[in-house]
Parts: C-alpha cells; sequence; structure tokens
C-alpha cells in the first residue's frame, strides 16, 4: 500500500522527511506545506531532482499558519490550555486532506494547534518536537485523538526523539532496567568560531533547548535540573576525542514521568566540543537570553533578538560539515547478572543527497514514526512515544531509513 503523507513546514528538516517517506515510507504524495511558497516550491523541485526515478507526487502549497506573538510562553510542568499563540487559516485543513500522516518540521510553538486540526480532519499526526510544556498540551488531545481512530505522537527526531526511542528499546529489552542515560549533539566536526559551535537549526530551539530546566528521573523521583549546569566530560574515538555535555531541557521529553517508579535514573545531557558551555553560561549569566530586560537607568533592551541576529550572522560557517553524535546508555540486569545495553550514532553530511547530519538525523527517525503510523503499527490516540510506538519494532527498522545504530550488550562495571 501507498500512502499520502503532508509535511508541515518545508525549510531543511521537511525536505529530509519528504526524502525519507518518497524513498522508503510508502508514500504516493507528499504535501509541502509552508508559509511561504516559494520555499515549498524549491523544496518540491529539489526532491523531484533527488529522486528523479520516484513515482511520489511531491505537492507545494502555500499554508496560512501565522505566528501571533513573538515569544512562546515559559515552559511549566502544568498542562496549559491550548496553545493560541498562533493562527491557523482554512488552508492547514486542505493541506491535511487526504493524507494519513501529518508530519511538523515547523517551529514547536505551532505543534499543539497543528496536532489538532490534524486530528479534526481525520490525519494521525508527528512532529520534530523539542517543547515538554507543548507535548503535554498535545496529549491532552487523546481522546478526540481516541475517537477520530488516529494516533498522535510527539517528539520524533533526534533529541527528544531518536534517543528516547532507544531507551525504550532498552528498558524493553532487559528484565530489570534501572537507570538510563542519553547524550547527544549536533556539532562542527571540528570547532569553529568563538563558541567552538555552528548553528544547525533554528535559534528558537536552540535558546529553548538551553533555557529552563532538564526533567530527570534520580533515585526514582521527578527532579529539576538547570539547564547549563553539571558539565561533564566524554571520551569518543578519534578523530573526535574529548566533548563536553551540559544538562538541557526538552530532551528527556515524557519519559521521567512514563518511567517513574520503574526506572531509578533517566537523564539526558547535551554535547559541545570544550569550551562551549562555560561561553554559554556567561551569557545567560548577562541575561543575554532574555527577550527584554529592563536597566538601571529605565531603559527597555532586546538582548534575545541581537543574540540571535549575532548566531545567525556569525556562527553560520558554511564550509564546515556537521556531525551527530548519539550515545543511550541503559543499565539494568539480565537473567540475574547486570548487563549494559550501549547505543551509539555517529553521522555525518551526505555527499550524494547534500542533507546534513542535523537533517539526517531528525528527519529519518522522524520518518519512520510516521511510516509506522500509517501503517498502523501505532495505537489510536496521543500517547507519548516510550508508550506508543512498538519499541522493538521501532528498532528494526531504523537501518531501513538509513538510521545505522552501533549496538552493544556488555557486563555492566560500573
Amino acid at each position: 500500500m501507498r500512502y499520502s503523507y503532508t509535511v508541515f513546514g518545508a525549510g531543511r528538516q521537511g525536505v529530509a522527511l519528504a526524502y525519507d517517506l518518497a524513498l522508503r515510507g510508502e508514500a504516493r504524495r507528499v504535501v509541502l506545506a509552508d508559509q511561504d511558497a516559494a520555499v515549498a516550491q524549491r523544496a518540491s523541485e529539489r526532491l523531484r531532482s533527488l529522486l528523479p526515478k520516484s513515482k511520489c507526487e511531491f505537492a507545494p502549497m502555500s499554508c496560512d499558519v501565522a505566528p501571533m506573538s513573538r515569544d512562546v510562553a515559559p515552559m511549566s510542568r502544568d498542562v496549559a490550555p491550548m496553545s493560541r499563540d498562533v493562527a491557523l487559516g482554512p488552508s492547514v485543513r486542505e493541506a491535511l486532506r487526504g493524507s494519513k500522516v501529518a508530519i511538523s518540521a515547523a517551529p514547536y510553538r505551532f505543534n499543539a494547534l497543528l496536532a489538532e486540526a490534524s486530528i479534526d480532519s481525520g490525519v494521525s499526526f508527528c512532529d520534530l518536537g523539542g517543547n515538554t510544556d507543548i507535548v503535554r498540551r498535545e496529549l491532552t488531545l487523546d481522546a478526540r485523538a481516541r475517537a477520530k481512530g488516529v494516533s498522535l505522537v510527539p517528539d520524533c527526531g533526534l533529541a527528544p526523539g531518536l534517543g528516547n526511542h532507544l531507551a525504550a528499546h532498552g528498558v524493553a529489552t532487559l528484565e530489570h532496567a534501572r537507570s538510563v542515560r542519553i547524550f547527544c549533539g549536533g556539532i562542527p566536526e571540528r570547532p569553529v568560531g568563538p563558541l567552538a559551535y555552528k548553528l544547525l537549526f533554528s535559534f528558537e530551539g536552540l535558546i529553548n533547548e538551553y533555557s529552563g530546566v532538564g526533567e530527570y528521573l534520580r533515585g526514582g523521583q521527578r527532579v529539576d535540573v538547570p539547564a547549563l549546569s553539571e558539565v561533564e566530560e566524554l571520551i569518543f574515538p578519534e578523530p573526535i576525542g574529548r566533548l563536553e555535555a551540559a544538562v538541557t531541557s526538552g530532551g528527556t521529553s515524557t519519559c521521567p514521568t512514563s518511567w517513574r517508579g520503574r526506572l531509578e535514573r533517566y537523564e539526558y545531557k547535551t554535547l559541545r566540543w570544550p569550551g562551549h558551555w562555560a561561553i554559554l553560561r556567561a551569557l545567560f549569566g548577562l541575561g543575554a537570553f532574555e527577550p527584554e530586560l529592563l536597566l538601571r537607568d529605565g531603559r527597555k533592551i532586546e538582548p534575545r533578538a541581537t543574540l540571535r541576529a549575532l548566531f545567525e550572522e556569525r556562527l553560520a560557517f558554511p564550509e564546515v560539515d556537521d556531525l551527530v553524535l548519539l550515545r543511550v546508555i541503559v543499565d539494568g540486569e539480565q537473567r540475574g547478572s547486570p548487563r549494559r545495553l550501549t547505543y551509539d550514532l555517529r553521522d555525518r553530511r551526505d555527499p550524494l543527497t547534500g542533507f546534513s547530519a542535523m537533517e539526517r538525523g531528525t528527519a529519518f527517525p522522524a520518518a519512520l514514526v510516521a511510516h509506522l503510523q500509517a501503517r498502523g503499527e501505532v495505537p489510536p490516540g496521543a500517547v507519548p512515544l516510550e508508550t506508543s510506538v512498538p519499541p522493538r519494532l521501532y528498532f528494526e527498522e531504523l537501518a531501513l531509513h538509513d538510521v545505522k545504530i552501533d549496538f552493544q550488550d556488555s557486563l555492566a562495571t560500573s
């Protein structure tokens, strides 16, 4: 069977999603819906160039999704009402017409209303996620999704996403899983610029990760750990060598809540080249992440807008390729013996397609979830990925979507 999909957002991740759906997701039609009609058209043309023999139809569409306010409300552990900081026009439902699954590659603030529109249209939905508060809003749609017979799975990109899926596989594999630690980073292949970093996705998404708290399990209890804290060193095989990992928000998604009472520990940290976190902590201390600051002399300034302009201008480095690293460590017991399951991903830019490591690592895992939804492998309802997507089937099919995981099962030593 061949399926129709809608991809909201025809930028870098959206193109990679559509490519993987056409090549490996049994797609007969992919609607590329974007606010900018020219962006959607260019995306469609690129896909036809990449897949000249594909029978999949790529349908560009202008989609009237617009922000109502510039900034997103702060994250909260409470479930907020359905977000109304964006407006959806009638073309959103037109873009959904006839599709089996919709995938959001739009900025995370759009996801709650896109999920709502998809469910009302009888279309399953997944997204690249990144903001746990918005994920919780999406999960309030569970009854509506069940009534429509469709599935909604938030946070299906790289991190949150792939890392949590691999953790779910580890938890399902071990008789008694106790601890999950996830380390993930999209970095330049070598340290560049003042932050030893290049901007690999939206500034808004990056600052969302660098703000707030990491939601963890420690000692079996939910705890909040401040972002940019607890920096630790990890060693990777050459030519990478030493990296630093720090707490960031969003990476654990809903897993600590889902596995509270079953796991003792669930943690996530972001990887960067050495020195990056020290500078970011200084910028945070100066207030550079704040949308608006009132100075002592009464003047108001907008530090985040300036920081965004500087990041986008000075951290592009188009001549330097990116690298995605992911390591998931699941500790527990199997047949009475301590076991450690380790999942490693190291991916680079694909010179044949031009997709960056970040595009591949984020879009292809999400395309796999959409494919499973289209096939009916994910039950109806709005349910977290760790309890809705079959972990063994997902793991088995990752390689089919060109996501190659190095998996090791060994005796736990610590």
